[in-house]
Order: structure tokens, then C-alpha cells, then sequence
């Protein structure tokens, strides 16, 4: 049993002082404001729910940074990016994936993320034509080993297009036909384990046709798991989606699925007025991911217009060429005031952005991750997240201003400690195996070599 004294901490109902948690077997067993310190506890400056990372693509992250150069046309974009990725995907095998994911993921926890969807399409190992489970077991020992909270979202990728039915070059490292992916999911669902959920997901409208689309979604229904699903991301795949389907990608979607509060929809990024207000009012996620969408220049999410209709937003990494939640919230309301050109944006609820962006992102990635409880409470599991209050990001904000220092002070983040299910995985700032997981880490990216 673990007992911890926080002078603040962020409950459901807002900023409380003095606060004592007795935690017992992974979960918040009481929860009391207004107490003293007793001599086991440990003492916390301030205490805060952990957030969920609800869009990871864990092997990108050994693509951070090396993709940011001009190519001899000069005409980059999402789509020539994408070739690079490829080549990683070409050469990933379960080894390196799992010594790749458990860098991404430490890296998530050391920054305040305590759990993780992992939107995984990579099925087979380079040099296999076996989709026989050993990258699925990569993901779950990699969550295992850095002690986040693992959604592992299965992912079937079906075919190069709307009007191109079969996988093309690379793409046969993700492709499998809808049966195999669902025997794939029926697997990873019995083998899990209490530490793991799964969920169930379909690339894109372009990679996933109708037919199995419906199957993937009757699967999630019967389950009742989360089905996440990248949309409308670039403007390429709404122009074709209207070519071949003759709607839009969103419009398409809600005039053809049941979509509800279990879907997650990644990106969602063009939309015209009417699947705004739609999409909002069907109850769906959407998981926006700010510092990839920057990076892959795919354009900026109408989130004001969403907001008012009472859409519901995550946050994810995505490619993770930035692991910070806060940054991703920082630049979710910056790219807004850019595109309005005025402040406080997304104040539409709470008169602090920081606070109402905090509250938002938790809540949807508590959806989008299939968790059952939401911040802390009694009986939640004890995923929270230590800040030193005499840090000088923090000093002299109360409760009003905390979050707002924390978004929007774009400094080292105060991170104290991560605890994941009453287990302290970051300490001093630093994750527990932080040594072992980037010597890993920097073996697998020599083995792999350079992407080029």
C-alpha cells in the first residue's frame, strides 16, 4: 500500500488542498482533502490525473528528425513522408520495434502520459510473410517493460485506395484481408491480459473498403470496444473520397456507419461546416494530433466550430517527433489564434484555456483508451502524475493559473514522478530504466541503419 500526500491536487470537481490518497493494489482506495501529512506518506507539491496518448504509431519515433529535408523537387508533403516511413516499416522486426516502442513509451511517461492507444498496423516483420502475432508481442513487452497502460488497437489496411483494390510495394508489411484481421484481433483480445486493452480499428476510408468496414464495426459493437479510424486528414483523400464515393470522408461516414461515443476519428482535419456540426453531434472522439499535423503540413483542425457543438477531443503523438502532451495542447490553441487571429480560443466553457484544454483531453482519452473511470477518484486506477510546485514554471500560480503555466510555459516540464497502477515509473524526472531503454534504443537504430 502506497500513501501520498499532495498540498494540491487536480480532483474531478477541481483544485483541492492537502490531500491524502491511500492507494492499494494498482487503484485510488481513498481520497481526503484537508488532511496532514502522516510519516510513511509520500509528500507531493502537486498532484494531477495522468493523460492519455490516444494516437501512437510507436515506430515512427525512430523517423523523428530525419525526414526534414528538402528533396531535389521541392515539392514535399504527407504524401512523399510517407515513402520514408515505408522504407522504416521495411525494415522493422519485432526486436527493434519493441526496443523502439519502449523508448517512445518511457519518453511518454517521463512527460505525464500514463496510458497509450497503440494504432498498430505493422503485422508482419521485415523478411516474413507471417502475420503470426510477434509485432502484437513486441507492443505488449514494450508496454510491459516501460509500465504504461497499454489500448492496443489492431488496425486492418486492406488496400493502396478507393479505386485501388490491392496493397501496393511496402504496404504488404500492414495488409491483411478482413478475415485474418479479425482472427488476428480475436487473438490479441484472448491473450491480453489484465494489463492490456484492446480495441479494434480500420486504417482509412482509402485503405479499408465498406464491406469490411461494416465488419469491423459490428466486431467493436459486440465487444463494446473503441473503433478508431484516421479520416480526412489530407485534402488528396477528401478529393478522392468525392470521386469515387461522391461524399466527402465524413459526410460518407455518418451517412453509412452508426458512429457514436465508441469511435475515435484521428485527425479529422477537413471538414466543411455541416460534418463539423455532424460529427460533433454524433457523440465520436476526435483525436487530434497537433505536432504531427504541423510537421506533415496536413492543415488545421475546425475546432472552434466543433467545440461549440459539443464535439469531443484526445490528443495523441502520433509520429512522435514531440512526446509532450502539453506542448500538443499548447499548439492545438496556437494554431487556432493564428488561423483567427485573436487569443483564448478554445475558453469556451472555462475562462482559462489551459484548465478547459486539460479537462477536454482527459475526459476523450478515457474514451478513446476504453477507461472505465476518469482523473482521480476512488476506485480509479492510480495513474497520476507528481509536480514540484517550487519549480519556477509553477511558482506563485494557485489553481486558477497552474494548468495555464503548464500549457502555455513552454519550459522543461516540472515532472516529479509517474505512477501507472500504484507503480512509481519515473522518478526525479527520469524513467526507472531510463539507462537500459536508450542503450536499447541507440543498438536498434545502428542495426537498422539510417533512413535515407
Amino acid at each position: 500500500m502506497t500513501d501520498i500526500f499532495a498540498r494540491k491536487a487536480l480532483l474531478q470537481k477541481g483544485w483541492a488542498d492537502n490531500v491524502r490518497f491511500g492507494i492499494n493494489a494498482g487503484r485510488i482506495t481513498d481520497l481526503t482533502p484537508n488532511k496532514s501529512p502522516e510519516s510513511a506518506d509520500f509528500v507531493a507539491g502537486i498532484v494531477i490525473p495522468g493523460l492519455c496518448n490516444a494516437h501512437s504509431h510507436a515506430f515512427q519515433r525512430a523517423l523523428a528528425g530525419r525526414t526534414e529535408e528538402r528533396s531535389p523537387a521541392g515539392q514535399d508533403s504527407f504524401w512523399t513522408w510517407r515513402e520514408r516511413m515505408y522504407e522504416l516499416a521495411a525494415r522493422m522486426d519485432a526486436e527493434s520495434l519493441a526496443a523502439i516502442a519502449a523508448q517512445a513509451y518511457s519518453e511518454m511517461l517521463a512527460s505525464g502520459y500514463t496510458s497509450v492507444a497503440e494504432f498498430h498496423y505493422l503485422h508482419r516483420e521485415s523478411g516474413s510473410e507471417q502475420h503470426d502475432g510477434a509485432m502484437f508481442n513486441a507492443i505488449c513487452q514494450a508496454a510491459n517493460n516501460s509500465g504504461i497502460g497499454l489500448t492496443y488497437v489492431p488496425v486492418l489496411y486492406e488496400r493502396a485506395g478507393f479505386d485501388k483494390p490491392k496493397p501496393e510495394g511496402q504496404q504488404k508489411f500492414f495488409a491483411l484481408d478482413v478475415e485474418s484481421f479479425l482472427e488476428h484481433h480475436a487473438r490479441a483480445s484472448e491473450i491480453a491480459g489484465d494489463r492490456v486493452c484492446v480495441g479494434i480499428g480500420a486504417h482509412s476510408l482509402r485503405a479499408v473498403g465498406k464491406e469490411s468496414l461494416l465488419e469491423i464495426a459490428a466486431a467493436a459493437t459486440d465487444a463494446k470496444i473503441p473503433l478508431h479510424l484516421h479520416i480526412a486528414e489530407q485534402q488528396r483523400e477528401v478529393d478522392e473520397c468525392l470521386s469515387v464515393y461522391g461524399r466527402r470522408p465524413v459526410s460518407w461516414l455518418l451517412d453509412n456507419f452508426d458512429v457514436d461515443n465508441r469511435w475515435c476519428l484521428v485527425h479529422a482535419t477537413h471538414m466543411d461546416a455541416d460534418e463539423t456540426k455532424n460529427l460533433a453531434n454524433s457523440g465520436a472522439v476526435v483525436c487530434l494530433c497537433p505536432s504531427t499535423e504541423a510537421n506533415l503540413g496536413d492543415g488545421l483542425f475546425p475546432l472552434h466550430d466543433y467545440l461549440i457543438n459539443g464535439g469531443q477531443i484526445a490528443i495523441g503523438s502520433d509520429s512522435h517527433i514531440s512526446i509532450n502532451p502539453f506542448e500538443e495542447l499548447r499548439w492545438l490553441e496556437y494554431g487556432q489564434r493564428l488561423a483567427a487571429q485573436c487569443r483564448n480560443v478554445v475558453s469556451l466553457e472555462q475562462s482559462h484555456v489551459g484548465h478547459e484544454l486539460f479537462s477536454r483531453v482527459l475526459t476523450g482519452g478515457a474514451s478513446a483508451c476504453a477507461q472505465e473511470s476518469v482523473g482521480l477518484q476512488v476506485g480509479a486506477s492510480a495513474d497520476l502524475v507528481t509536480l514540484y510546485d517550487a519549480d519556477p514554471m509553477l511558482v506563485g500560480h494557485d489553481g486558477t493559473t497552474l494548468l495555464d503555466a503548464l500549457v502555455f510555459s513552454g519550459y522543461r516540464l516540472p515532472i516529479e514522478r509517474v505512477m501507472v497502477g500504484g507503480d512509481w515509473r519515473v522518478v526525479d524526472g527520469k524513467h526507472v530504466d531510463q539507462e537500459d531503454t536508450r542503450a536499447a534504443y541507440a543498438a536498434t537504430l545502428e542495426r537498422l541503419g539510417a533512413v535515407q
